[in-house]
């Protein structure tokens, strides 16, 4: 999706700087704030899309306060794209009530976007530019100065670990260094809030826990980030809560922990094996519930021991003990099967 491809999709004069204290929020967003206190940095009231007749976004509605990181979550076709296209003020709702920054969307979308950033799934650079010119052309959008942007783009630079690829073109970078360009190229404006879509999509382990740690340090600094991710560790270690949606709707919200305790509840032991309905039907008497998947058979119990005994040193059998997690909460709530 191409959020920021298009110099129009971004006016107004920014003055923020990317070395604002790392304990504050801009004053743009403490004035907004102030006027209505504890009012979310974005609000989603019962809002609904349909396109032709099928319905996309069906009466969603969650909050997301400043400061806070919140994941979206939800398997393809769920409605991710359209419900972020709505924040931006890209496409309008059918119904139900948006806001961002504190101004309604869509009507005010564009002076709302001057204190957004935005991280596409895709990396939309200009693969002619180089480093630099990428970040002195995108901070022009806002109506910001060459002077102004060319003191700024040191701190953008050491923030990504792009210092030393400063003059390189966009395409002798790698998959890494794009996505860590992509995300300084959102901070220009020092934003208030954060939308990403799927950031790490991509990129190797390294690259991913760079951009974790970077993304760990806005959060210090007061920023607000909306998350889609397909990488349930990512959501579990960014989020402090998030929203799972599946055809439009809402089916679960909370705190990470909070919902594996309440959907999953216990421990989790995987079996890899040649005929795992076998194992299912042997094992059935000592376990809460269980799942096939593939050669996979998904253990969950309160008691691990008698699987333990009755799986250990099988020939030809594997299996690992593990704790509950946020992908046994995802595919819990959404099913193990691929929807095309």
């Amino acid at each position: 999706m191409n959020y920021t491809s298009s110099p129009g999709f971004f006016r107004g004069r920014i003055h923020h700087r990317l070395r604002a204290p790392s304990h504050s929020i801009s004053m743009s967003a403490l004035e907004s704030f102030a006027k209505s206190p504890g009012s979310p940095a974005i609000d989603f009231a019962d809002v609904r899309k349909h396109y032709g007749g099928k319905t996309v976004v069906d009466g969603l509605s969650f909050h997301v306060q400043p400061g806070e990181c919140f994941g979206l979550l939800g398997p393809n076709g769920a409605g991710k794209t359209t419900t972020l296209k709505m924040l931006l003020g890209i496409t309008s709702p059918d119904a139900g009530s948006i806001s961002l920054v504190g101004e309604p969307i869509p009507e005010r979308a564009r002076f709302a976007r001057r204190r957004v950033g935005v991280v596409p799934q895709f990396d939309n650079l200009d693969p002619d530019f180089t480093v630099r010119e990428n970040l002195l052309v995108f901070g022009r959008y806002f109506g910001m100065s060459s002077g102004e942007i060319a003191a700024l783009v040191p701190s953008l630079l050491e923030f990504a670990r792009l210092e030393n690829k400063a003059d390189s073109r966009v395409s002798e970078l790698s998959g890494g260094m794009k996505r860590r360009l992509t995300l300084a190229r959102a901070l220009v404006n020092d934003p208030d809030v954060l939308v990403m879509d799927e950031p790490t999509t991509g990129l190797d382990p390294q690259a991913r826990h760079l951009i974790w740690e970077r993304l760990r340090q806005l959060l210090s600094r007061g920023k607000t980030i909306l998350l889609t991710t397909h990488f349930m560790e990512e959501a579990e270690r960014l989020c402090d809560r998030l929203c799972v949606i599946e055809e439009g709707r809402k089916i679960a919200e909370g705190r990470p922990h909070e919902l594996i305790e309440s959907v999953i509840g216990c421990d989790v032991i995987e079996i890899y094996g040649p005929d795992p309905q076998a194992l299912a039907d042997e094992l059935a008497p000592f376990v809460e519930r269980m799942e096939i998947s593939g050669e996979t058979l998904f253990c969950y119990v309160d008691d691990p021991q008698p699987v333990h005994q009755r799986v250990k040193g099988r020939a030809g059998v594997r299996y690992l003990h593990r704790p509950a997690n946020l992908e046994d909460v995802f595919l819990r709530l959404t099913g193990r099967e691929m929807v095309d």
